[in-house]
């Protein structure tokens, strides 16, 4: 009995220590925040619906709030507004581990913190972000979340943030953005309205599983590449030459096999880029990005 009345405790304190510290997004609460500094609330990306937000604090203010700045591929945004008596969250000075005891706080559409128990499950793992670039290096945790409560933190027994909740896995999991100093200095550049974009080719690509098949009806060599399936107006893959139907097959200078490893060229080489493709039986490489385009 003794454990018991110890966690209840725990989770009391956790409340009390960050509860007002969490907030809702939007004005049914699609999603969760955290008050990261005065005048700056910390969410994801994909609670966003334009260049503001309404906030919703558990004192029963809700506010309108401007996006300072978003890093999409990281899934990642920092709302400005005006955070009244809510006081920022502690970051934690550790790493949690497989095991690590941990506490998820969220935001309800009634205004109050609901606050959970439960471990780190796994660590290093991966998932992809709004706009289909992979996040890897995420937390596993099992403290159970109601639908939105992404961009919640995720808290140690003093209440300090170790983790974004980010991404739900399957019914009983969550990964979380683990606040390490990397996060932590990607939070502060967009707090400084220093939005992040990766270099972006503009195009829609297959799934796998769809390319093999359309590589085939079409006649294309059966080699490992990205197919695109669209090309964006004026993107930097339309001033190229880039043309639905072609195959990607190398981006600077290294294999492309899949989406992933395209992103990385992009993020590693950025634009220009020289990008080797397959249309019909032909190979030919193209800059992408570059003054001539």
């Amino acid at each position: 009995m003794s454990v018991l009345i110890e966690l209840q405790q725990a989770v009391a304190d956790v409340a009390a220590a960050a509860g007002p510290s969490v907030v809702g997004i939007g004005s049914r609460v699609r999603g969760s925040g955290v008050v990261i500094a005065d005048g700056y609330v910390l969410t994801n990306a994909h609670n966003l619906r334009g260049a503001e937000a309404t906030v919703r604090f558990t004192d029963g203010r809700a506010l309108r709030g401007s996006v300072k700045g978003v890093d999409w591929d990281g899934d990642l945004a920092v709302v400005e507004v005006d955070t009244g008596s809510a006081r920022p969250i502690t970051w934690s000075d550790g790493t949690p581990t497989i095991g690590s005891a941990v506490f998820a706080a969220a935001a309800t559409s009634s205004g109050a913190t609901r606050v959970s128990f439960g471990f780190v499950s796994s660590v290093e793992r991966a998932f992809r972000g709004p706009g289909g670039r992979r996040i890897s290096g995420s937390l596993e945790h099992t403290a159970p979340l109601a639908p939105g409560s992404s961009g919640s933190p995720l808290l140690d027994a003093d209440g300090a943030l170790v983790g974004l909740s980010t991404n739900r896995v399957g019914e009983g999991f969550y990964l979380a953005l683990p606040a390490d100093a990397v996060l932590r200095a990607r939070v502060d550049a967009l707090a400084r309205g220093e939005s992040s974009e990766g270099p972006r080719l503009g195009i829609a690509v297959a799934p796998a599983h769809v390319a093999r098949r359309l590589r085939r009806s079409v006649g294309l060599p059966e080699r490992d590449g990205v197919l695109v399936r669209g090309v964006e107006t004026g993107s930097p893959a339309e001033a190229a030459g880039i043309a639905e139907g072609d195959l990607l097959v190398a981006a600077g200078g290294r294999p492309v096999g899949d989406v992933d490893t395209l992103h990385d060229a992009l993020r590693d080489v950025g634009l220009p880029i020289e990008i080797t493709l397959v249309r019909g039986t032909e190979e030919r490489t193209l800059t992408v990005g570059g003054a001539e385009a």
